[in-house]
Formats: structure tokens, sequence, C-alpha cells
């Protein structure tokens, strides 16, 4: 719908009346994600994996022991992994007037032509402008003066001029204080500073964050040590019972589905093959998918949490020649590096394709490769990815001192 919306720009002519179909949307939208539930489902993981698959509740009954619907397992090894679900926030009136989360969002046939969205952090953000751009009048209620609040500030006001601009309300320092159903309405009463207001709506969605599943497992049983956050792991991911472990969002801060990937590949070398690997040895990227995306490797925050000298280095899209043929030019690539040498500490990047981007720098990271040796990597041109060679070359350029560039001038005039 943006492209459509944006069409005008690009010489094409729209006709007048297109409109979305919301019911074919989500149609399609679940089955995708029936194609791709193959990856986890019991028959790939029996036929193709050779995994034995047990269907049920479980909890630890002992030292060695789970049981499951009444059948003991033995263990000499444990892991787990039982994730983590969509947070219900206590507000007077909201579970009695029904939301919805980001797991049952997608089963809706109608759109709502009002959406509430409680939480400015990726999901409310994606799904407030996926939303907006199907035809829905979007308002997100954030209680923090800066919606997607780990972000680099200036990202997050990229995006903010995207919202305001695509007709997306953002109330933030605003406090959701309870939630009345009437006349077919869901009426919401808000808070900020000292004043209130009620913004009525059709559905309200929450996004607050996850939970972990630690409930009915006992834990306690076996000696693991959790608490509101997850389970406990050392860098190994073991947890308090050094014969069990931990993969995934049941004990990781940052809950992503290719961070519960990789931490259940250092589960296995370590519990199964005597591996030494360590979680914090990961570089890991993320992205917020929304237009335009938002992707890190690494944040300025744990940068200065770490007390290292850093030199920073941006190229604007503005400045990228195939971003101003795309009509992308508002996003930017920025590259921490240490003071005083080429070593990358952590990178953001705003782009339409941003998610695509990271990777080459989270390569570079995990590899020991410099920012000045990005700079010897040929892109193909035009790319938005160019902007991370250029970087390379903007670091290079530091490298040329006063006195370099005299030595450099009589060499030249010498051998002109």
């Amino acid at each position: 719908m943006a492209d459509l919306r944006d069409a005008e720009r690009f010489g094409v002519r729209v006709p007048p009346g297109s409109e979305v179909d919301f019911g074919a949307v989500m149609a399609r939208m679940r089955r995708i994600r029936a194609e791709i539930s193959h990856h986890d489902s019991v028959d790939r993981f029996t036929k193709e994996l050779g995994v034995d698959v047990f269907l049920g509740n479980a909890h630890f009954s002992g030292p060695d022991t789970v049981d499951v619907n009444g059948q003991t397992l033995r263990f000499k090894r444990a892991v787990v992994a039982t994730g983590a679900r969509p947070v219900h926030p206590s507000i007077e009136g909201l579970s009695e007037t029904g939301f919805l989360t980001n797991e049952t969002i997608f089963s809706l046939t109608q759109r709502p032509r009002r959406l509430a969205v409680i939480g400015g952090g990726p999901i409310g953000c994606e799904l407030a402008q996926a939303f907006r751009r199907l035809g829905s009048e979007v308002t997100i209620v954030e209680m923090g003066p800066q919606f997607l609040p780990r972000e680099d500030p200036d990202a997050a006001q990229i995006l903010a001029d995207a919202f305001r601009r695509e007709g997306i309300e953002v109330r933030l320092g605003t406090l959701l204080k309870q939630v009345k159903k009437r006349d077919g309405e869901k009426h919401l009463t808000l808070s900020r500073e000292d004043s209130t207001e009620s913004l009525a709506v059709d559905e309200i969605l929450v996004g607050v964050g996850r939970a972990p599943n630690v409930e009915g497992l006992d834990l306690e049983a076996v000696g693991v040590a959790y608490d509101g956050q997850g389970v406990r792991v050392n860098d190994r991911l073991q947890t308090s019972n050094p014969r069990i472990y931990a993969a995934g969002d049941i004990c990781l801060s940052t809950k992503f589905t290719h961070a519960a990937d990789f931490t259940a590949r250092i589960v296995i070398q370590n519990a199964l093959f005597l591996g030494r690997k360590k979680h914090s040895a990961l570089t890991l990227p993320w992205c917020t998918y929304t237009d335009p995306e938002i992707a890190h490797v690494g944040t300025y925050a744990d940068i200065q949490a770490q007390g290292l000298p850093v030199d920073t280095f941006v190229r604007p899209l503005r400045e990228v020649d195939r971003a101003l043929a795309d009509g992308e030019e508002e996003g930017f690539v920025k590259i921490h590096v240490r003071r005083g040498t080429d070593r990358i500490l952590g990178a953001t990047i705003v782009a339409r394709h941003a998610g695509e981007m990271i990777s080459e720098i989270s390569v570079a990271m995990a590899g020991g490769v410099g920012l000045s040796r990005l700079a010897q990597v040929i892109h193909p041109y035009p790319t938005q990815a160019e902007a991370i060679r250029q970087l390379g070359d903007a670091y290079n350029r530091t490298r040329l001192t006063p006195f370099l560039r005299r030595q450099l001038a009589r060499w030249l005039a010498w051998t002109r």
C-alpha cells in the first residue's frame, strides 16, 4: 500500500478506488504461517530428524526425571526451552473487554476501523504501521518518552516522522488506566501528566513485552533458579543445576527467533559434546520490521556500558545514489569503531531493507574484519549497501594525518 500511495512520485497513476481486501490479506498470511509451520512440526522432527517427541504438559519429577502426561522420562542432560508468551498487563477492565496480542491478531477476518496499540516496542510499531496501511485508524499508547526505547534516538525519530506522515497517532508519556465496553466500542481512559482523556476504538492490541513460561515446570524440585525475567543461566547456558541447560526466550533478554536458534546450538555443543561455547561470544543482529526497517548489531548504549572510547561514522542515505533512485533517502548507516582502531563495535542501519544489509557488518564483526578492510570490498553499483563501503572510505580518510598529506603532496609534485 505504501508503494501505491507513493506511486505518483515515480510517474505512475493508480486508478481511483483501489482498496485493500483485508480478508484476502489475512487469509494469505495464515496460509504462509501454515507453510512455515512444517519447520517446527512433529512430523519433521520424528521422520526427518530422528527425534522422539512426547506431546503433553511436562514437569521435573526428580533429579533426573521428567514426567509427560504420566509417562516418566530419564535424562543425563536436559534443556528448558519453553519460550515466552505475551504479557497481559493488569489494567482495570482490559481482560473483561478483550484484547489482541501478536499471537491472536492474525485470526482477524474483518479490519478494525480503529485500533489502539498499547506499547511502543518493536511488536507494537510493526503491527501499528501494518494495520494503518491496511486502512485502520491507529493510535499507539506508550508510557515512555520515546517509542522503541532501545533504539538509536536518530533512528526512532526517522520512524516517528514516517508514522506522522502516514497518519499514525503516537501518545508518548501516556498510561492506560482503564478500559470499558460501551455501545459496541472499547473506551480507553488515558492519563498523561495531570490530564486524562478518553479514546474510543474497535480493537485493542497489547504489545508490552513477553513473559517466560516457567509455570508448572517444578523447577524448584531440581534446583533450577529463575525469576520474573526467566531461568537464570551462566555464559555457557547452564542453569543453577549444571545438568540442566536453558535456551531461547525462557532465559534471554533478547527474545528473537534467531537468538533462540543460536543458543540452542550452544546448548547442543556444550551438553552433548563437552563444548565450551559461550553466549557472550555471539554477534547478535536484530531488526524491527517497520518501513523503514531499523537494524542493529551491538548498540551504542552497550558500548558505553563497557566504557570503550568510540568513533562513529555516519552515511546518510540521501548521499547514496541507489537510495535516491529508489526514493528511499530517509535513513542512514552508522558504524561505531573503537577509537584509534578500525575494530567495529556496533552499527545501526535505517533503510527499507536494513535487515538484509546488517548481515555484512555482522560478518565483519564475527570475523574480525575492520572497517578499513570493508573499503576494499567491491559492492555492485548502484546498491544501498554501498553505503557500508563508503564508511570504510571515510574511516581511511581519517588516517591521512597532516604529515602524510604533506608527504603525499610532495610525492605527487615530484612525480608530475
